[in-house]
């Protein structure tokens, strides 16, 4: 087993636990995520020295970093953003530009699973457009009621879509080489 495959392993069993605890309590536990980020800090930097704790500590901000955005307008938790920038961390630059993009693309799956099945496919269409003509023409600041402290909102773990993201990134581009 080479190490790109061990970093992938590392990856997808962190956020495994994620997407489990996440769909069971609805939140991603500190004892997860700050552990994880240690671990990859230290799997990049024992592997790769300087240079793999430069691109573990990059991976961590980018991934972590975006995520925060959608943190501060109440769009997602804090844990969601704790998991992103910990998977960014084991995996680094440049992969967590590829386990972002698939986390992206399996949550907008996952959004569209949501929707259909809870029968709100108008109501979340159309608050979808409410939402983005709020943020063109107020910035970043938190929707007054589309926002994750409504508790009419439809919410969902997001966990599931890291698990699905990070396990698609490992199986089609780190254990396949």
């Amino acid at each position: 087993m080479n190490l790109n495959q061990i970093t992938a392993l590392v990856a997808v069993a962190v956020a495994l636990c994620a997407a489990i605890t996440d769909s069971r309590q609805r939140r991603i536990p500190n004892r997860l995520t700050y552990p994880a980020m240690v671990a990859g800090l230290l799997l990049q930097g024992l592997t790769h020295g300087w240079k793999g704790l430069l691109l573990s500590t990059g991976g961590g901000a980018l991934f972590g970093g975006v995520f925060m955005l959608f943190y501060l307008v109440r769009a997602m938790g804090a844990g969601d953003v704790k998991l992103a920038s910990a998977l960014g961390c084991i995996v680094g630059l440049p992969a967590a530009w590829q386990v972002m993009f698939a986390t992206t693309l399996a949550g907008g799956g996952l959004a569209i699973v949501f929707m259909v099945f809870s029968g709100r496919t108008i109501e979340t269409l159309r608050n979808t457009l409410w939402v983005a003509g709020f943020h063109l023409q107020h910035g970043l600041q938190t929707h007054p009621v589309v926002n994750l402290d409504n508790p009419a909102g439809l919410r969902m773990p997001y966990g599931l879509a890291f698990a699905g993201g990070t396990l698609y990134w490992a199986l089609f581009w780190q254990l396949g080489r």
